[in-house]
């Protein structure tokens, strides 16, 4: 991906056959417009990335892992927007310039949108108006005032904006006017369409067919707790998904309030050949309704998806640490570690220790110990609880261990916090972040 950037550079900064296209800084104008039209080519080569890192791409997810590809689709998507916006300040500000008289930015840019010269600039605006949308609704502070659906909703409006840019792209990019060796519109094309197969591939026919094929039903709702539901889920002949233990799955349930959006949840046991099973807690509209869910259901399921397995261990002594709900891997994960396997469980309260039951049988029959850490950071007493010093009375061999986290984010960042300052990080630390 990075050589076809760097091809498409080369091919821009010679220009097309116009002679008013390439990099020109020879006077202010031309600086900006050469801005103005580098910022826009790497918009929309770096848009088709940020489409390609989530489209389920099973190579580039057995090979990354799909915690890090997330990492890497929110960075990339920063890029994306910030690009586009420099495009159309340095753009605008150039053919301001140009003008004579020159004219101010918003007079420019509104003779732009009026302007038959320059096509799109109606459907490019509401593409990027799309995209700023997205990247505000993803930011922290807003992610936690918004509904998982909400979010969800907004966020697919992504591939709305750059559909859109497309119109904008191909007859005002001056770059992509022919030459005499190439036609890089033919290859901007080509590379679209390119994208745009794999995304319908991995995002719609292929999950399609897997579903058609092994007809996945719940089976059973079982209240684990206040607020916590395992969902058994069947089907014909499961074993053909090579899900592992620790691994996640996209589930849409077809039921009414449920179809129109999808979650991820891990597996909460190790898969048997003929089930799943998911253990999932209230923390929003659409799992506080998890429990209401009718055995019979259909279900829809993308996946198995992560890196988050035991086939990822270097070593023979494992150290697995979940926070809340992260448990549900860690304790898929305790099916298949024998041994030599400290488990640490953090919880807020007692009630919120789920499965506790289940992972004291699964330590007692293959070996090793949990440790079950209650308490709130923000008291007093709390304040010590999974600190560096406290990890090491823990667990004094820490550093010699294959180490699993997995959690929540707010409580996952305390736990990722501890493990670097205690010089825990590298190739034998995992880690599974519930914040897709």
């Amino acid at each position: 991906m990075v050589g076809v950037g760097v091809y498409w550079t080369y091919v821009w900064g010679q220009g097309g056959a116009d002679g008013n296209s390439g990099f020109r800084w020879n006077n202010e104008t031309a600086g900006l417009l050469s801005i103005g039209r580098i910022t826009a080519l790497w918009s929309g080569y770096l848009a088709l990335v940020e489409v390609l890192l989530l489209a389920r791409l099973p190579f580039l997810e057995r090979m990354v892992g799909f915690d890090r590809l997330t990492i890497w689709h929110r960075w990339n998507g920063h890029a994306v927007v910030y690009l586009v916006l420099a495009h159309v300040v340095f753009s605008v500000w150039g053919f301001a310039r140009e003008d004579f008289p020159p004219r101010g930015w918003t007079d420019e840019y509104w003779a732009l949108m009026t302007n038959n010269s320059y096509p799109g600039m109606i459907v490019a605006t509401i593409g990027t108006v799309l995209l700023v949308a997205v990247l505000l609704t993803s930011l922290a502070i807003a992610r936690r005032k918004l509904s998982y659906e909400l979010w969800y909703a907004v966020h697919f409006t992504a591939y709305a904006g750059i559909a859109l840019a497309w119109y904008h792209e191909i007859p005002v990019g001056n770059e992509l006017t022919p030459n005499i060796e190439v036609i890089p519109a033919d290859i901007w094309r080509a590379t679209y369409a390119a994208a745009l197969l794999l995304v319908l591939w991995y995002r719609l026919v292929r999950p399609i067919a897997q579903n058609a094929r092994y007809r996945l039903r719940i089976a059973e709702v079982t209240e684990e707790g206040p607020g916590v539901w395992s969902i058994r889920i069947a089907g014909r002949n499961l074993a053909r998904y090579r899900a592992r233990a620790g691994q996640f799955f996209f589930w849409r349930f077809l039921a009414p309030g449920f179809w129109y959006t999808q979650h991820p949840f891990s597996l909460s046991e190790a898969p048997k050949g003929d089930s799943f099973r998911i253990t999932v807690k209230a923390l929003g509209d659409h799992t506080a309704r998890l429990g209401a869910l009718k055995p019979g259901t259909r279900v829809l399921a993308e996946g198995p998806f992560g890196v988050f397995t035991a086939a990822s261990a270097t070593r023979r002594k494992v150290l697995l640490i979940a926070g809340g709900i992260g448990i549900t891997p860690v304790r898929a994960l305790l099916e298949e570690f024998r041994g030599d396997v400290v488990t640490i469980y953090r919880a807020l309260t007692e009630r919120d220790l789920v499965l506790a039951r289940e992972i004291d049988e699964l330590v007692a029959r293959n070996g090793g110990r949990v440790e079950y850490i209650v308490g709130d950071h923000a008291t007093p007493e709390g304040r010590r609880l999974l600190t560096p010093e406290h990890l090491r009375e823990l667990v004094p061999d820490a550093g010699e261990r294959e180490i699993y986290a997995c959690g929540p984010p707010a409580m996952l960042a305390l736990i990722e916090r501890t493990l670097k300052r205690s010089n825990l990080h590298g190739r034998h630390v995992h880690i599974e972040n519930f914040a897709i």
